[in-house]
């Protein structure tokens, strides 16, 4: 699902965790092409958790699809200079460096040096510099006290690392525009971001600053209640439960008719004096409304409220585990064209997803898996750099870079 959007494009990539891999990836995935530099025998990451039996990392494979691998050992000065190396390349397409390694050899001053028109993309932890990671950062949010049933002395994590993945499309983003404006003008770009900059920042679009800053009364934790409307977690008669979600008037009208709860609902309008079309006064009676609809989704096995549903336009989702996600939902499988099965050396014969994105009629290329650990280093040395073998073998022989054999 790689598209050529990007085809022009060469980003050099020096990083670890989520974020700037994600970044890496997303811009793979649109065509650009990504070469992944990594510590011989690999870095921080390379055997992360989820692991395969063998000993291959499921977390590593899958965030560095569709790029290509060079294992440079960098804590040696040659290493650091062939790093150097490849982001200074001559040629239109690169010059763009993506890492979240704050160190003073990769900075943008001493890079431009090499390349004017150099476009770097720094991802840091903290808008000064020090150290941040998603849950470090998640935990200043507020949302740990709101997410289910949390509270100060309770607070509930979430497992997604949400950050991490904002941040990588804002960074994606930049470096698609630095990208544009070099092509126009010729300038290149240092680009810095933090990762607690992306949470905090959505707090302020989503107004939970404002909210928090000028309203008093503090936002309280409502396990699955949704906020600010209705929606709630329903069980089913046969043991399973959905989410069904009334946000708009049209999504709640079509709630009501589906329940066969019109008569009740207006009864109840007339005895409490409210209108439940407003999604305000539906937040306000969220309990006394839940338990009618957990009444009526308690008569009934899930693949009944399914249909039901459906049929009248509800908005709802069943809970589902990520086993049953393969085996129950066609939008996870091959029957969305996003989803393909590949061959990962060492992981074995997967589902995985290209971009989400949608092209018009661009022609779809197969997903490209991640690389073996060093697959490409003899050949980007060579194009990018020049290098015979002659050359990179004596590199070789001296342990300063390593192909996937060694």
């Amino acid at each position: 699902m790689n598209y050529d959007l990007l085809k022009s494009v060469r980003v050099i990539e020096s990083s670890a965790f989520i974020a700037a891999p994600l970044c890496g990836m997303t811009l793979a995935q649109l065509g650009a092409e990504v070469i992944r530099v990594d510590l011989i025998g690999g870095g921080i990451d390379y055997q992360r958790l989820p692991m395969m039996p063998e000993g291959r990392s499921i977390y590593w494979t899958s965030l560095n699809k569709a790029k290509k691998s060079v294992a440079i050992d960098i804590k040696r000065p040659e290493g650091r200079e062939l790093l150097q190396q490849l982001v200074g390349a001559p040629g239109e397409a690169g010059g763009i460096l993506l890492t979240n390694i704050g160190t003073p050899w990769l900075s943008h001053k001493l890079l431009s040096e090499l390349r004017p028109d150099l476009i770097s993309c720094t991802i840091e932890g903290n808008f000064d510099g020090s150290t941040a990671v998603d849950y470090t950062v998640n935990c200043a949010t507020g949302y740990p006290m709101l997410t289910g049933n949390g509270s100060a002395d309770r607070p509930v994590n979430h497992t997604l690392p949400a950050w991490d993945v904002i941040c990588a499309n804002q960074a994606a983003t930049a470096i698609v525009a630095a990208v544009a404006r070099r092509q126009q003008t010729g300038e290149g770009a240092e680009i810095r971001l933090a990762l607690s900059d992306s949470a905090f920042s959505t707090l302020s679009h989503l107004g939970l600053l404002t909210e928090s800053e000028l309203i008093e009364q503090p936002r309280e934790s409502l396990g699955n209640y949704l906020y600010g409307a209705f929606g709630h977690d329903f069980a089913t008669n046969d043991g399973r439960r959905v989410m069904i979600v009334a946000i708009s008037s049209r999504q709640w009208r079509a709630l009501v008719k589906a329940c066969d709860l019109e008569g009740v609902i207006e009864s109840l309008q007339s005895a409490l004096g409210v209108n439940f079309d407003n999604e305000s006064d539906r937040f306000k009676g969220r309990e006394l409304l839940g338990a009618l609809v957990k009444q009526w989704c308690s008569k009934r096995s899930l693949a009944q409220i399914e249909a039901h549903l459906t049929q009248h336009g509800v908005a709802y989702g069943p809970y589902r585990t990520v086993r049953q996600l393969l085996h129950e939902d066609n939008r996870v499988s091959l029957e969305n064209p996003v989803f393909e099965r590949i061959t990962t050396s060492g992981v074995g014969e997967h589902l995985a997803a290209g971009t989400p994105l949608r092209v018009g009629q661009s022609q779809r290329h197969a997903i490209q898996p991640a690389p073996e650990l060093g697959q490409n280093t003899d050949e980007v040395l060579a194009d990018l750099l020049g290098l015979s073998q002659q050359e990179i073998s004596a590199l070789r022989d001296k342990g300063i870079v390593a192909g996937a054999s060694d």
